[in-house]
């Protein structure tokens, strides 16, 4: 007789929901998503859950398994024998139902950033070290695994002041381009909500692609708008660059 499982899933919507309990039967390399799969199919057909790949290559199937944010295509049940899994949607987004949440907010925020500008057209000749710092970036999936477990947007709902990691790392694909002529650092500052970021990890620390978000697309940005708007020296430059245009005098013009 093969050994059971079970499964505390959450079932509801924007009103309201509770978990419900549910037993299912392991088998030898199932994930969590297969469990899903046979909920939906033995017990309660209309349980609603995001999947599309089952692969770990769409991102579509994020939840939270044991309150941690994970891939449900990529977590295997056996880990977790002897306990209680819990399944819930992931906390950071509005809920529709069962364990599918909106995430559009992600897609208006990526539509806001300043697009890649080549200063020639591709194809381009770069240096290998300069395609290996950004090609990290392009390795991500969307899953917004990052996005659920970022502090500002996961505790202080702040999807409209904070992009979140997910955008700062698509920002970084084409900041840090060697033929991209664009300026973001005002953009990082005010509008993406950069500085709000307080480095904690916790996004490298869920991302299934391994991206290591923080250190490699986060910090360097925070250095660039630092550099800009916080620079001491460069503080004093525009101090006496304001303070000398004010001083001129106004010219007018008559015919």
């Amino acid at each position: 007789m093969s050994e059971e499982m079970v499964l505390s899933v959450f079932r509801g919507d924007q009103t309201g929901g509770r978990e419900e309990e549910f037993h299912v039967p392991l088998e030898t390399g199932m994930v969590v998503l297969d469990a899903l799969h046979y909920i939906q199919a033995e017990h309660a057909p209309d349980l609603a859950v995001r999947w599309n790949c089952k692969a770990a290559h769409c991102g579509s199937c994020s939840a939270e398994i044991n309150g941690r944010p994970k891939l449900l295509c990529k977590t295997r049940l056996d880990q977790y024998v002897g306990q209680v899994v819990h399944v819930r949607p992931m906390h950071a987004f509005p809920l529709i139902k069962d364990l599918v949440t909106d995430v559009s907010s992600n897609y208006r925020a990526a539509k806001q950033i300043p697009a890649f500008s080549p200063r020639t057209p591709a194809p381009f000749t770069m240096y290998q070290r300069d395609v290996d710092r950004v090609q990290e970036f392009h390795q991500c999936i969307e899953c917004f695994l990052c996005q659920d477990t970022c502090h500002v947007l996961r505790n202080h709902n702040a999807r409209d002041r904070y992009f979140g990691p997910r955008m700062m790392a698509k920002i970084a694909e084409w900041e840090m381009h060697p033929m991209d002529t664009q300026d973001r650092r005002e953009f990082l500052k005010d509008v993406a909500g950069l500085p709000m970021c307080n480095v904690t990890r916790c996004c490298v620390e869920v991302c299934p692609e391994h991206i290591v978000i923080t250190d490699n697309a986060i910090i360097p940005l925070k250095e660039r708008v630092a550099d800009l708007y916080w620079d001491p020296i460069r503080a004093i430059f525009r101090r006496f660059q304001r303070s000398s245009t004010s001083s001129q005098p106004s010219s007018t013009i008559t015919s």
